[in-house]
């Protein structure tokens, strides 16, 4: 079968909604608006906006606001069916769906009767009324209606003629998709499809999945019943959700458009895809998964040697497709086992024409070398890596120059501590020297501070760099407080993330080293850029 007689397939974001609903996320009105821009720009069908009703003032000022930037997907605005007893033009709920102007509602229903009788405490044949009559009223008054069929998975297990029933409702209200939802996450994918394949053949209505990742399944799933017909599938970016996360759909849009040839998105947005994945996760204030299929950092790394040595002669030997059809990079890592196929590979991106008799491949491996002898390790420092690479290879001068730095702490009570960081630094271009000075509640965290300080003035982008993680770890225990320590530091922009390190037997020292790269870093690449 090729590309052109697949099925079409609609790409629905649910990251606005339920990827808000994860652990520790919490998307300001800003956010939300800014994400939908970006999903929209790589092609998502249909974004989810959130759940507007009284209590929510984010979320139905969203709607409001989201009308104003005239995307070309379809905007959804969610809710539940109406409540027990009460008619659905008169269900508060209901009318904060109408009231949003999005072309799409999209509802939620008890497919599980365990969830009918102990959870909403009513009757069987009540919430079948309850799907008919929200369904048929909001298909009344918006454009289009998708119904969610809550645990749908679970309650056909447990009951699947009911579970039947609920979705049979929602078709006669009038439903323009029937979505068959994985709420707790705990199927496996042979369950799944075995169950979608029962509902295919009774239900006469386009189908739709939403999975929830509990199992480690979400995505193995989504992309069954896609293949077996499913037309619409929901996910969130990074598989951002409540518990384990839902479906993620960076991973479901390549494995469907690249691997099963249906066309969701155009090449062009899905180069865009690492970048957009990088994106959310600064928005949502989460540390990019660097092992996330296809748009992690890690997922196109090579450390070995000799699996180095192999993707330089056939990129398919190690590799499953070209990382650059998704906006990724491939990555040789530099370590203990890298040789000089390695080294060359990378060098490769800064300096076409060289071998690995090359003085240059020579002399940056003899620096890593050195370097890993003392304590240094680049396998998670390609910031660190390549400042050392360009300065060889006479590609990047020290745009600024540290004179000093000192630190202060003082414990203000049992339980409180303070720093001040003082730096000296010279910027190379006008030779002008900054004095300052900045408190914090930590050492590392003032130095970092009072970098920034002293430098944003002369690279204000700077301020777009953010700290994701800080490691320490103590490279030799025996030699207690003269052991060496290694500080490894995470850092991103808008676009990119890196990692650069430090080592000293001064653990204040080994963090600032990584600091300084850390900037220096950025400032390399923005001068790369013009």
């Amino acid at each position: 079968m090729t590309a052109k007689q697949k099925h079409k397939v609609a790409l629905y974001d649910t990251t606005l909604r339920d990827g808000n609903q994860a652990l520790g996320i919490s998307l300001s009105l800003k956010d939300k608006l800014l994400i939908a821009e970006k999903l929209n720009e790589i092609g998502m069908h249909y974004i989810e906006g959130g759940w507007p009703n009284p209590g929510n003032a984010i979320d139905t000022e969203f709607y409001i606001r989201v009308q104003k930037m005239n995307l070309k997907a379809k905007i959804a605005a969610f809710g539940s069916t109406r409540r027990p007893g009460n008619k659905a033009e008169e269900d508060p709920f209901m009318l904060a769906l109408t009231s949003t102007g999005a072309p799409v509602a999209t509802i939620f229903g008890k497919s599980w009767d365990l969830h009918v009788t102990h959870v909403i405490n009513t009757t069987l044949d009540e919430n079948l009324a309850m799907i008919n009559d929200s369904v048929r009223f909001l298909k009344k008054n918006m454009d289009e209606m998708v119904y969610d069929a809550e645990h749908f998975f679970d309650g056909y297990k447990a009951n699947p003629e009911y579970a039947i029933k609920t979705l049979e409702a929602a078709v006669d209200g009038g439903a323009d998709c029937i979505v068959l939802c994985d709420t707790n996450g705990g199927l496996l994918p042979d369950e799944v499809l075995t169950i979608f394949r029962d509902v295919k053949s009774k239900i006469n209505a386009p189908l739709g999945v939403h999975m929830h990742n509990d199992s480690g399944c979400a995505e193995a799933s989504s992309c069954l019943c896609v293949i077996e017909g499913a037309v619409h599938v929901q996910g969130t970016m990074n598989g951002l959700g409540e518990r384990c996360g839902n479906a993620n759909l960076c991973t479901i849009i390549p494995n469907l458009q690249i691997k099963r040839g249906f066309e969701l998105v155009t090449s062009e947005q899905l180069k865009m895809l690492t970048s957009a994945s990088i994106y959310v996760a600064e928005l949502a204030n989460t540390v990019p998964n660097i092992r996330h299929p296809y748009t992690g950092e890690a997922a196109f790394s090579h450390k070995a040697g000799a699996h180095a040595d192999g993707v330089r002669k056939v990129r398919h030997s190690f590799e499953h497709i070209d990382p650059e059809i998704v906006g990724n990079n491939r990555q040789f890592v530099v370590s203990d086992q890298a040789g000089a196929s390695t080294i060359l590979e990378k060098l490769s991106r800064f300096k076409e024409g060289l071998d690995k008799k090359d003085p240059a491949v020579q002399s940056v491996l003899a620096k890593i070398k050195d370097m890993e002898a003392a304590g240094y390790q680049f396998e998670a420092a390609d910031g660190t890596f390549e400042l050392i690479v360009r300065k060889v290879l006479g590609q990047f001068q020290d745009l600024f120059e540290v004179k000093a730095f000192r630190t202060l702490g003082w414990k203000r009570d049992d339980y409180n501590a303070g720093s001040l960081a003082t730096v000296h630094v010279e910027t190379r271009e006008d030779g002008r020297l900054e004095h300052v000075a900045e408190g914090e509640d930590g050492p590392v965290s003032a130095l970092n501070m009072a970098l920034r300080k002293a430098l944003r003035d002369k690279f204000p982008s700077i301020n777009d760099v953010k700290l994701n993680d800080y490691k320490v770890r103590v490279l030799d225990g025996k030699d207690g407080t003269e052991a060496k320590v290694r500080v490894l530091i995470s850092s991103s922009d808008s676009t990119n993330t890196w990692g650069t390190v430090g080592v000293s037997k001064d653990v204040i020292e080994a963090s600032w080293l990584a600091l300084v790269d850390s900037l220096m870093y950025k400032l390399m690449k923005d001068g790369l850029k013009k």
